[in-house]
This record gives structure tokens, sequence and C-alpha cells, in this order.
């Protein structure tokens, strides 16, 4: 039910969503005073919804700050990669890879730099309707068509959410009984949920944020005065995110 829930207010969340929905208000009331006041307030939430300097801001005091590599153990039993990159297309039997591939991608790198042992792939199918295409092991048989052993690669299947991933992950790796030391990499963006989930699973972990999407924007006023509309995007992401860290507090997930 929860799973479900979240799809929908994924979508009754977005700001285009909000920006329509009150420009078509704007059609259904006789008063001009009403309809002047409801299309100002589109072109105003419009105006900010895009504005790339707002976007960029926000998402910068959200995003988990960078760690560098050399804050990090000389290796980990462990790194423990979430889904959420890849996108399964039926018509032509392949993955296509989305914008949170750096969390696969970052995970191979210190596999083969040897800063890491295994990689552990926590996720299913995050579609609401088809759980026939599971992620991780999608990406498992990418990971070893490129060469990565298979019997470094561990996955679970059966996780839909952050909060599932964490408790997937501790059916699996039984952290309260172990000693592994562990690397917990997501992008940056979802990494305060993430680790809230997995230290509620009773995982002691270090953190490794990436796919960052703010910006350091630079002095020109074009970058961060002319509305961006890719900004509706990230605005998406970033409320996504946040009520989700909210929902998940409310429903004692951590």
């Amino acid at each position: 039910m929860f799973f479900a829930l979240s799809k929908i207010l994924q979508y009754l969340l977005s700001p285009l969503v909000w920006i329509l929905i009150i420009f078509v208000l704007s059609f259904c009331f006789k008063k001009d005073k009403v309809k002047k006041g409801l299309r100002i307030t589109t072109f105003v939430l419009l105006l900010l919804f895009t504005n790339p300097l707002l976007v960029n801001l926000s998402l910068g005091a959200w995003e988990e700050k960078p760690v560098e590599e050399s804050e990090l153990k000389e290796c980990y039993d462990y790194g423990i990669v979430l889904t959420g990159m890849i996108f399964y297309d039926t018509e032509n039997d392949k993955i296509d890879f989305g914008q949170s591939t750096d969390r696969i991608l970052e995970a191979v790198r210190l596999y083969y730099a040897g800063r890491i042992e295994k990689i552990f792939i926590s996720g299913g199918s995050g579609l609401l309707l088809d759980q026939t295409h599971k992620e991780s092991q999608l990406l498992k048989d990418y990971l070893t068509s490129i060469n990565v052993p298979e019997e470094d690669i561990i996955i679970e299947t059966e996780s839909r959410n952050t909060h599932e991933n964490a408790v997937e992950a501790a059916k699996v790796l039984h952290p309260a009984e172990s000693t592994d030391t562990y690397l917990l990499i997501t992008s940056a963006s979802h990494f305060r949920r993430a680790a809230k989930c997995f230290e509620n699973e009773g995982f002691a972990f270090d953190s490794y944020p990436v796919d960052y999407c703010s910006r350091k924007l630079g002095a020109n006023p074009e970058t961060w005065l002319i509305p961006a509309p890719s900004a509706f995007s990230t605005w998406n992401m970033l409320i996504h995110e946040i009520a989700g860290y909210v929902m998940y507090d409310w429903s004692g997930y951590f």
C-alpha cells in the first residue's frame, strides 16, 4: 500500500502539476479579479521553478556533503549499491542507463581499485505494476558481461524502495552478527533517507555519496537568471526526496 501511495504522490508533488492546476482553475472563476490573481500566481511560480539559481541552491543544501576517497578505509568487505538507475527496454531487450548511473560506475571503479572486496546490489523492480525485470539482476548480468567476477557480485531482488533496500540487505548480510565493513554508495540527494534506513536495520557503514546534481554556477548572469525548463525535473527529484524523507519518518522507518 505504501509503495503504491508513494508512486501516486510522486506525480501529485510535481511543481508543473501544481502550476497547471492553478492555470486551469483560472478559467473556472467568473470574477476577473480571481482569474487575474490565479494567472499571476501561475506566472510567478513558473519563474520561480524554472530559475536555475534557486533550484541549485536548494539542491546543494539538501545533498550529502562530498566524501574524499582519502577519507575512506583502505578496503571494505562490501560496497552496497542501491538501484534506481536503469530502465529495461522490452522492445529491444536491453537496459538503458539513467541519471543515477554513478552509483554502479563508482562501485565498479572502487572494486577494481581494491577498495571494496564485493559489490552488493540491492533492488528489484521499482515499477508499480511490472515486477518482471529485477534491476539488481539486470545489473549483475551487465557487470559479469564486462568481466566483473560473478562470485564478487551479490544481489537481492525483492526490495522496491529505500526502506525495503535496507530490510532486505540486512536479511542477506546480517550486519548485527557480522564484523564485515560496509561502504554505502548512492546518490547525494538520496543519501539522507538511505543512511537513516540502513542505520535503523543495524548497519554501521561509511558513506560514499555520488551523482551530484548541484553545480557551481559561474558569474555570468545568464547561468542564474534565464529560466531553464530542465529545472522542473530537478525540482521533481528534490521534492520527491524531501517528501520521501518526511513520509519515512512519519511511518517509523527510521
